[in-house]
């Protein structure tokens, strides 16, 4: 089988990229598999593969392929149409695939985490509906229906930024001044009215302060 090295270069040259391991970096395709392409068997790749080339090479696939495989051939030739669909059929299979599995792995994340909140799914409305019937119900007996929520939050890595009413040093970059507060200097005292959060070193959410009043 003769070599395709000139041809794929000279693609390479028309989209501007200079060497074998910059046109890997910029498709994804190892250089294991631009190697095959480069003996011409096309065919052996995959379809995933042959697409985001062609992409990258700004070529049509099907003329990447019949280059590829047989240089005599036409861009229409039937064994060329031929490689195409079963590799196009090879690529929608794992496109069906990845999508199953997303599926699964969201419905595995929705099932732990019902699982989780199962207590405060269950027992939340019933504690709401008593304390609007009943205005001398303490809202301290409401905290336990809360546990989970935070059970969960220390599962994901999750922390909170501080304590609703502690007074801390100002910082920009995990504090948010609340509405009608002036501007700060940072390191200047003020109250937690709305915590925040941060995973790992992640900010989710800045932690809402106010000026600390004299």
């Amino acid at each position: 089988m003769s070599d395709r090295t000139e041809i794929l270069r000279q693609y390479m040259q028309l989209a501007d990229i200079s060497s074998f391991q910059l046109l890997s970096e910029r498709t994804g395709v190892s250089r294991r598999m631009i190697d095959t392409l480069r003996k011409g068997n096309a065919t052996t790749l995959k379809y995933v593969d042959l697409a985001k080339l062609a992409e990258v090479l700004q070529i049509e696939l099907i003329e990447l392929i019949a280059k590829f495989i047989n240089p005599d051939l036409p861009s229409n030739d039937q064994s060329t149409g031929s490689a195409i669909a079963s590799l196009r059929e090879e690529y929608q299979h794992l496109q069906q695939t990845l999508a199953n599995q997303q599926q699964e792995l969201r419905s595995q994340f929705e099932r732990e985490t019902i699982q989780q909140l199962e207590s405060l799914l269950l027992q939340l409305p019933s504690a709401a509906y008593a304390a609007q019937n009943n205005p001398s119900m303490l809202a301290k007996n409401i905290l336990p229906l809360l546990r989970p929520i935070d059970t969960l939050l220390q599962k994901w890595g999750i922390t909170a930024i501080g304590s609703v009413g502690e007074e801390v040093a100002y910082d920009p970059q995990r504090h948010q001044l609340m509405e009608g507060s002036e501007e700060l200097e940072e390191g200047s005292s003020v109250i937690i009215r709305y915590i925040g959060y941060i995973q790992g070193e992640k900010l989710l959410y800045r932690a809402r302060v106010a000026v600390k009043q004299p």
